[in-house]
């Protein structure tokens, strides 16, 4: 297919004819099948691992065999989902969602606090109350694997090119991708994208107006005013909240690295290592809370983005640990809830231990 014929080839999802051929290059990918031979088996000696890969094989066919649309594949993620949130959370709340109408397209922008989970609980949320799933932005910094790439396209993930590099190239990614999302949202299909680039490590959820630039670009070409063209749009902001954050401890371990140390060096995979532990990780409590449709005339993408942040920070759900890293009162504070939150602290050099405490302080300190 030619570029002119498809113009989002390389960066959009897969469709449903090319779900079954993505499924085939997963069960051939010989570092995915050894991925979940060690993360299921991790316990067991080496050998035994490498006898247990073909019939991983196997298993694997037979159970995708009946995944041949990508409606198949949402179900099977919000089973995943289901059971996962059972053993990994104390269940999720959402709020906001009954307000929405199920047959209108949305971009939903959400803070950003987990790379996987993040659009997942919004997907899920949407799933289980009947609304059509999202398309999910994600940066091509997590493409260095491509089991990585097919998991994602196959689950409604669409490319961000981070990585382009000079001015022209980087115009042509973002005009692409502007439009890309305009024609999502006139085929009837929302969007998923986070408030800023990089996950928000230290509780601070603010929204970078350069997302709301690169939204705009289609409607500049049409020459449509920014305020117009915004409302066309359907934005609605979400916040995401988790009561235990299973990545806390190293996100606080790289904001004091980076300041304390001078640099932080990031390795190779820690992106994926980050992925793995945010969905296998304890999240205690978490909610999903829907703002309300953006339908004010804001002139520049600045104001746009601190409207947005006021509904994340109203609608922000704050837990215990929240107040008491605030060093504030709250009814539900029991012991167990200041020895958890001790216990993390003791995890850190005494330096690092501000960072983790921003991180659930400030959420209490924005919502004012």
């Amino acid at each position: 297919m030619t570029d002119n014929a498809d113009p989002y080839h390389d960066i959009r999802p897969f469709n449903d004819a090319e779900v079954p051929a993505s499924i085939e290059r997963l069960i051939n990918d010989q570092e995915f099948i050894n991925a979940i031979v060690n993360h299921r088996f991790e316990h067991s000696p080496r050998w035994l691992s490498s006898l247990l890969s073909p019939l991983v094989k196997v298993l694997m066919r037979l159970k995708w065999r009946k995944l041949k649309t990508v409606a198949h594949i949402q179900n099977e993620v919000g089973v995943f989902m289901q059971s996962l949130l059972q053993r990994t959370s104390q269940g999720i709340t959402v709020k906001g969602l009954d307000k929405l109408d199920p047959n209108q397209a949305y971009i939903f922008i959400s803070n950003h606090r987990d790379i996987a989970m993040d659009p997942a609980l919004v997907n899920f949320a949407l799933h289980r109350a009947g609304h059509e799933t999202a398309l999910i932005a994600f940066g091509d910094n997590l493409l260095k694997k491509p089991s990585a790439t097919e998991l994602m396209k196959l689950n409604k993930g669409f490319v961000v090119k981070r990585s382009a590099k000079g001015p022209r190239e980087l115009l042509k990614a973002l005009t692409q991708l502007s439009n890309f999302i305009k024609d999502s949202l006139n085929h009837q299909q929302s969007i998923w994208i986070a408030q800023r680039e990089g996950r928000a490590k230290d509780g601070m959820d603010m929204t970078d107006p350069a997302i709301l630039k690169m939204f705009y670009m289609a409607g500049k070409q049409q020459k449509i005013a920014f305020g117009e063209y915004m409302k066309t749009l359907n934005i609605v902001p979400v916040a995401i909240s988790y009561e235990n954050d299973p990545c806390d401890i190293a996100k606080a371990n790289e904001l004091y690295q980076r300041e304390h140390l001078g640099s932080y060096n990031k390795t190779e995979f820690e992106d994926i290592d980050s992925i793995i532990q945010g969905i296998i990780g304890n999240k205690c409590r978490v909610s999903v809370n829907f703002g309300e449709v953006v339908t004010e005339d804001f002139e520049t993408p600045e104001a746009l983005a601190e409207h947005i942040d006021r509904q994340i920070h109203h609608n922000y759900q704050l837990y215990p640990i929240n107040y008491l890293a605030a060093n504030q009162s709250c009814d539900e504070l029991s012991q167990a809830c200041r020895d958890r939150f001790a216990a993390k602290l003791a995890e850190l050099p005494e330096q690092a231990h501000s960072y983790l405490i921003a991180n659930y302080a400030n959420p209490v300190h924005n919502a004012k």
